[in-house]
């Protein structure tokens, strides 16, 4: 077990895995050329490090006519390297470039569900109206909670079915709180997307939460979310 460790650690830790594997966290696949850009590398070192990444099962690879498609191989890893993030110290250059990052601070995808600000907020607000509960280490759904989810358009026994986790508190780098991950998470952006609370910005891991979106935000989760933005 040490050794295995060490090996993905050690994968992991590659300063241009290290850039693939964050470029992922969006929630959307890429070419193996635009992860070379993104890696500021050539694409013969892109393609090395994507195959290192694939056979380990950190990646997987899809084709669509010419291009091939790489992303997660599994839900969990964007988790593990979220979590990562949290390691990076308060005061260090990058922790502060990033959390001077107000768009990606205040809303923003953390692979397929909602971190930032306002990722932790809903969490909150959540968790006060008892549609989900904390038990133990993870997140359960409240017979209240299944009545809710459904009213937005959620089916949460199809949720419930998939090979992953259903709903599990994920470590937010900078709000360092948890935010709502796992099935349930990814059904909640989903959803927002939909309904048009939320948009996504080109080119980033920030998103727009919109004027609907805001008072939907306080209809359903009671939370001021304009008000929360304009304190900041």
């Amino acid at each position: 077990m040490e050794k295995q460790f060490s090996e993905i650690a050690s994968l992991i830790g590659d300063p241009v895995r290290a850039r693939i594997l964050w470029a992922l966290l969006d929630g959307r696949a890429y070419t193996a050329t635009e992860l070379a850009i993104y890696a500021d590398t050539s694409a013969q070192n892109i393609s090395m490090h994507l195959n290192k990444l694939v056979k380990a099962d950190l990646l997987s690879v899809e084709s669509q006519g010419r291009h091939r498609y790489y992303n997660y191989s599994r839900p969990d890893i964007p988790y593990v390297i979220e979590a990562i993030a949290n390691l990076v110290p308060g005061g260090s250059p990058a922790a502060k470039e990033q959390l001077n990052d107000e768009p990606v601070r205040y809303c923003r995808s953390c692979y397929d569900h909602i971190a930032g600000t306002v990722g932790v907020m809903l969490t909150d607000g959540l968790l006060k109206q008892e549609f989900i509960i904390k038990q133990d280490n993870n997140f359960d759904i409240s017979p209240e909670g299944e009545n809710w989810f459904s009213s937005i358009g959620t089916d949460i026994s199809l949720l419930k079915k998939q090979k992953r986790s259903f709903a599990r508190p994920c470590l937010d780098w900078s709000e360092r709180r948890h935010h709502l991950g796992g099935a349930l998470g990814a059904a909640l952006l989903n959803q927002a997307i939909y309904n048009g609370w939320i948009r996504r910005m080109k080119d980033s891991r920030a998103m727009i939460v919109t004027g609907k979106g805001e008072q939907a935000f306080l209809e359903h989760f009671k939370i001021n979310i304009k008000q929360q933005h304009v304190s900041r």
